[in-house]
């Protein structure tokens, strides 16, 4: 049904308060995930039926009911074809579809369209595009052109997610709403500079404390008026870092102020239904503690390359930190059934692979299983970008793996869902630490924050000891273990956490280059706050020694890599030694009490044995004893799943008499694994 309507509804645009985005939290017995999968696991993807005339939509119905696809998410590019002209409303197709999924038993994740503008709204109002640090113009033609402090645009995507809201609120196939998609948009444009402006008045209130958490009295950068400032755009030579890290901040503040706007319009229509967007992993533009205290269900796309031997380690890692942030279940939005498109290779999945990461996702806590999308384009960038439903069709070996995948999540849906089992160790990551850490002039660009975290969590990973992920200023009581693989910036209540996390019994050990800055970028006293360097035993901070990316540094027992650091250590400190080089016979690694300090990064093997035994002295136990290498052990509520990450058969110890969920068969103390293999075991 057509609404002409030559202007957007007039929903009024609020103030920016660019510092303060939206905190309202759910209120108390407010959706979540459970509303959604109703003991079940959900299963299905993006579905983008406008690309196909409407007789295909009642085979893709019946091929969804055959695989056992209970859920598709609606909408997400949806936005020319809704609005196809300015006020415009083309629901009538919609109206079919969402009927046409009711009727078939399949519920709708209904996506508001706004990440991805139509062409006329650039044409007619180019304050909506964003500029690039060059002052180039973002145009259309691809996906997510708008300009996240643009009032013009946010009026638009306001007045049509109004009106979807108004629209499918209460429909009965609606069982969540996933607002835009991916959130990773900057820009440096005028509008953006006026907002980021009243951002910074919000943060720092006066010109003289901007100043000074500046640092602008290097360089001659002191400001006298605000409308000096802009954002760090092109310059001749490098930026101010702080500068730099309060346009990072500003920029996950201004997307977070957009999914709050959509997201309290589409709650007040339906507040049965939870609300989500999709975490791009470990995306650097989003301060992702922040964002999943807004949302009622944390979500995020995974594709780990197949031809990656850590790709499994690498999908275990962002499981691990998205079920942090939820606290609990959470969806795997976007998945890939075969190969992407956008990597410089893009390799397929080999037969049972895709089986295989999707069940270590529901292991790791994921309710839904999704995928990016049903059916493979025919047209457009993603025409070679994978589908559950490929180009081969339903006799693909891609749908045919997919069905079985269908009826198995079907089978321990009941027994899975809801259930969570939380960890003896916490990985602590920080975006505020990796944008500061990332600025031009540091002393090395050969590593970067999500490739050391990375490197801590593959070594727990391999030594089959559970983590979860959690924030430095979060209560960390409840650990036996707590790592910091590498934070750079530390705020003052983060240190104090982690020095009473320690007097209160737990076992801490930290990476190097942690504790170096303020929240303003301000290297502290002694190049480690003072409290850092009691904590672990560190008299003196000499000078930081990066390595190259072919040098390795001499220890007791080891070699380490990336970094190395000249520490003079304090009494009574066990120490592992430096060998030879500037820093032979200085500290490698310092150890505290209950503090361990590690001044490099071991190589693989020797960081295992390092946190294993650390672990085992903290009384934290691997999930199961004597695993062969590839294979994965996970506990989630009462089950074990046991994962074959190899590509030969394997055998399995495992005490004690389980029955396998999706075999129905019983294991009595040992489990034959095929390659790419997976049990889910009850007791």
């Amino acid at each position: 049904m057509s609404h002409p309507n030559p202007t957007p509804n007039p929903t009024p645009n609020p103030t920016p308060n660019p510092n303060r985005p939206s905190t309202s939290t759910p209120p108390p017995g407010s959706p979540g995930l459970a509303d959604a999968t109703r003991g079940r696991i959900l299963f299905g993807g993006d579905y983008n039926p406008e690309q196909w005339p409407e007789e295909t939509w009642h085979e893709d119905v019946r091929l969804m009911k055959e695989a056992g696809v209970n859920s598709v998410t609606l909408g997400v590019f949806s936005w020319a074809k809704l609005e196809p002209y300015p006020g415009a409303r083309e629901f009538g197709w919609l109206d079919r579809l969402m009927d046409l999924m009711y009727e078939n038993g399949i519920g709708v994740v209904l996506a508001t369209p706004t990440t991805s503008p139509p062409p006329w709204m650039g044409r007619l109002h180019p304050d909506t595009l964003p500029r690039d640090e060059d002052g180039r113009t973002e145009w259309w033609g691809g996906r997510q052109h708008f300009s996240h402090s643009s009032a013009t645009y946010r009026r638009y995507a306001a007045a049509i997610t109004e009106d979807l809201a108004a629209r499918y609120g209460r429909h009965p196939a609606l069982t969540m709403w996933h607002i835009n998609n991916e959130y990773c948009t900057y820009d440096w444009g005028d509008e953006a500079a006026a907002t980021f402006r009243r951002w910074l008045r919000d943060r720092y209130g006066t010109l003289d404390a901007l100043n000074t958490a500046w640092g602008t009295a290097f360089w001659s950068q002191g400001y006298g008026n605000w409308e000096e400032i802009l954002p760090p755009r092109h310059a001749h030579y490098m930026k101010n870092p702080t500068q730099v890290l309060d346009f990072k901040r500003y920029t996950s503040d201004m997307l977070l102020e957009c999914f709050a706007a959509e997201r309290d319009i589409v709650r007040r229509h339906s507040p049965h239904a939870p609300v989500t967007t999709n975490f791009m992993p470990i995306w650097v533009g989003q301060d992702a503690w922040k964002w999943a205290g807004e949302e009622d269900v944390v979500s995020v796309d995974i594709y780990p390359d197949p031809r990656d031997p850590f790709g499994a380690q690498q999908g275990a890692l962002i499981q691990d930190l998205t079920r942090s942030q939820a606290r609990g279940p959470w969806m795997l939005m976007e998945q890939a059934a075969g190969p992407v498109n956008w990597r410089g290779v893009n390799h397929p999945k080999p037969r049972g692979l895709n089986r295989l990461w999707s069940l270590q996702a529901v292991a790791r806590g994921a309710d839904a299983v999704c995928y990016f999308q049903w059916r493979q384009s025919r047209q457009g960038a993603e025409k070679f970008h994978s589908g559950m439903v490929s180009h081969a069709g339903p006799r693909g070996r891609t749908y045919q793996e997919v069905k079985r995948l269908g009826a198995e999540l079907a089978r321990i849906g009941v027994e899975v869902t809801g259930s969570h089992s939380p960890s003896d160790v916490a990985i602590l990551h920080e975006w505020n630490a990796w944008w500061a850490g990332a600025q031009d002039g540091r002393l090395s660009s050969e590593f970067d924050h999500p490739q050391v975290v990375s490197a801590w969590h593959r070594a727990l990973w391999e030594a089959h000891i559970a983590t979860d992920f959690a924030h430095p200023e979060h209560d960390l009581s409840a650990y036996r273990l707590v790592v910091v693989p590498q934070l750079y910036l530390l705020t003052d209540a983060a240190i104090d956490n982690l020095v009473a996390y320690v007097r209160g019994g737990g076992t801490l050990v930290s990476g190097f280059l942690t504790g170096v800055a303020d929240e303003d970028d301000r290297v502290r006293p002694g190049g480690m706050d003072q409290r850092l360097r009691d904590l672990f035993g560190i008299h003196t901070l000499h000078e930081w020694w990066p390595l190259d990316a072919d040098e390795t540094a001499e220890c007791d027992g080891f070699r380490g890599t990336l970094w190395s650091e000249e520490i003079e250590s304090g009494d009574g400190v066990a120490e592992v030694l430096y060998k030879g080089g500037e820093l032979d016979g200085l500290p490698a690694v310092l150890r505290k009490e209950r503090a361990w300090y590690v001044s490099t990064l071991p190589e693989p093997t020797a960081l295992r044995e390092l946190l294993t035994g650390v672990a085992a002295g903290a009384g934290v136990r691997p999930v199961l004893d004597g695993l062969p290498p590839q294979v994965e052990a996970v506990r989630r509520g009462d089950l074990l799943f046991v994962l074959n990450h190899g590509r030969e058969a394997v055998t399995v110890e495992v005490p004690g008499t389980h029955r396998d969920l999706l075999s129905g068969q019983q294991v009595t103390e040992c489990l034959e694994l095929e390659r790419y293999g997976v049990a889910v075991l009850s007791s």
